[in-house]
């Protein structure tokens, strides 16, 4: 494996773990690799501070849509009829 490839392989795990770290804790191993890796890889850090903000644009997003975004109960009750309908054939 020459030197570009070692890079760009390491690269692509470091932005494995960027993306596992916003779901979950990553072991002490992959947090010692990543941070290693970050140390010299401005490319990476970049990509850390856009998938971090990214992620955060996406939450905010989500819990917006979930509190103010709600069924009328009179659509509720149409469509129940319907679903009950369909299911007593």
């Amino acid at each position: 494996m020459d030197r570009l490839d070692k890079i760009a392989y390491n690269c692509k795990k470091a932005t494995l773990l960027i993306e596992k770290q916003q779901m979950t804790r990553l072991t002490v191993t992959e947090q010692v690799e990543l941070k290693i890796h970050l140390a010299g890889c401005s490319v990476c850090r970049i990509f850390q501070q856009q998938s971090v903000t990214i992620n955060k644009m996406i939450k905010q997003l989500f819990e917006e849509k979930s509190a103010t975004s709600s069924l009328d109960k009179s659509f509720k009750a149409s469509l129940q009829e319907k679903i009950n309908s369909k299911l007593s054939k």
